[in-house]
């Protein structure tokens, strides 16, 4: 495969054209991507994010009522975009709408789905593409929670190897979000008739070892069916969380390979019960996620532990504080598990289990570890210092800059 060099897109392509039948009678009326949340469709919740990344230029693959979407839209600019429309027949299939808007693409593009929400991060996804030699770069869902059916199976080369629409295939591992950077000589694949844009296209580059995966653990939402519908509303009302580190965050930090066994060995950092409470007061979620591999080494007991949350909960509850979660990683240094730190696998469970958007929500710990668990997470990362405690970044960064952002 010959090597192209593009410019990063500011150009999003959207297939927005389908009925909508699973989400009957909610869609007799509008278009699934018009579904409101939080007082906007799904659809401009979708532009803004994209608005956010760089993004310039909207081409929307309509069918279904695209006049419902026009009369909302327009061109574009009271959101700050220019959208333009390629309509087709309604029975159209995904293909037969790619082929008819070819004249309408850049040369390089986002391919998206109009029902999926993601938090993408385009500089990072851009940085894959252009290190993996491939036509097209899916996002795949890694699925390890089973929110999902599986429909590809992705290669440790981050190479995908089976992509398979009727999800039939034995052994699939991830889901096809969107999110797709896609070069439009891809289209010349197509033939004139009305088939599936990805039965017809991905298979062949799959063959030719040209479509790769850039694989995230962030769930992502989707407006697909009525069953989702509860999980995208409580994602997109995006209430705003802290996760924090423990050892050297909200306590002394012991010694190296040495544990808080007991509350007694528990110190609290100067400030930090107020940290806690100043963010209750403003609206956040406080999450811990910490690594407590004592457990595994058999210094301390799972129980000994728990009690020592309950015991911080406690204290923090007598001056009106509270934290909403405590993950911890029990396994040893070398156990290769998903939720140790550096990995981001605690944090990931938190998104899930709270419904965050990682790539807003600030993670502050005190070591490398801890960056890089945050970086891996995409999270707003911030580590503590002798000189900047807790307290100092709660005051001085989180809420400062919450405030400025409200007004």
């Amino acid at each position: 495969m010959s090597v192209m060099r593009f410019e990063k897109p500011t150009q999003a392509v959207i297939l927005a054209g389908g009925k909508g039948e699973r989400l009957k009678p909610l869609t007799d009326t509008m278009p699934k991507p018009m579904l409101q949340f939080q007082g906007k469709p799904f659809l401009e919740h979708l532009l803004l994010h994209l608005k956010s990344q760089g993004f310039k230029q909207i081409l929307l693959l309509l069918g279904y009522l695209p006049h419902v979407i026009q009369n909302y839209f327009g061109d574009g600019t009271k959101i700050g975009l220019k959208i333009d429309y390629s309509i087709s027949d309604i029975e159209n299939e995904t293909g037969r709408r790619m082929k008819l808007a070819e004249h309408q693409m850049d040369p390089c593009f986002l391919f998206m789905y109009c029902d999926n929400y993601w938090p993408l991060n385009m500089e990072r996804v851009w940085n894959q593409y252009c290190h993996i030699p491939a036509r097209c770069q899916l996002t795949i869902y890694s699925n390890k929670d089973h929110y999902t059916r599986d429909n590809v199976l992705v290669s440790d080369d981050k190479m995908i190897i089976c992509y398979d629409k009727n999800r039939a295939s034995e052994n699939l591992s991830g889901i096809d979000i969107g999110f797709a950077i896609m070069r439009k000589d891809i289209l010349e694949l197509l033939p004139n008739q009305n088939v599936n844009f990805e039965k017809t296209v991905f298979p062949y580059l799959v063959e030719k070892r040209e479509l790769s995966a850039y694989v995230t653990d962030h769930r992502y939402y989707s407006v697909g069916s009525i069953d989702r519908l509860p999980e995208t509303e409580a994602f997109l009302r995006r209430r705003p969380a802290v996760i924090l580190d423990r050892d050297g965050v909200l306590n002394e930090k012991p010694p190296k390979a040495e544990y808080v066994k007991t509350m007694r060995d528990f110190k609290w950092m100067p400030g930090a019960k107020e940290a806690v409470r100043l963010l209750n007061q403003s609206g956040f979620l406080v999450i811990i996620v910490t690594n407590q591999a004592g457990i595994a080494r058999d210094i301390m007991t799972e129980e000994d532990l728990l009690k020592i949350h309950e015991q911080i909960k406690k204290e923090l509850s007598e001056m009106n504080a509270k934290i909403d979660a405590i993950y911890y990683c029990a396994h040893g240094w070398d156990a290769g598990c998903e939720c140790r730190k550096p990995r981001a696998g605690m944090l990931f469970q938190a998104q899930r289990d709270f419904r965050l958007d990682l790539t807003d929500t600030y993670f502050i710990g005190d070591d490398i570890r801890d960056q890089q668990a945050g970086d891996a997470a995409d999270c707003k990362t911030l580590l503590v210092t002798p000189d900047r405690p807790l307290l100092e970044l709660v005051q001085k960064k989180i809420l400062s800059e919450t405030t400025i952002a409200k007004k």
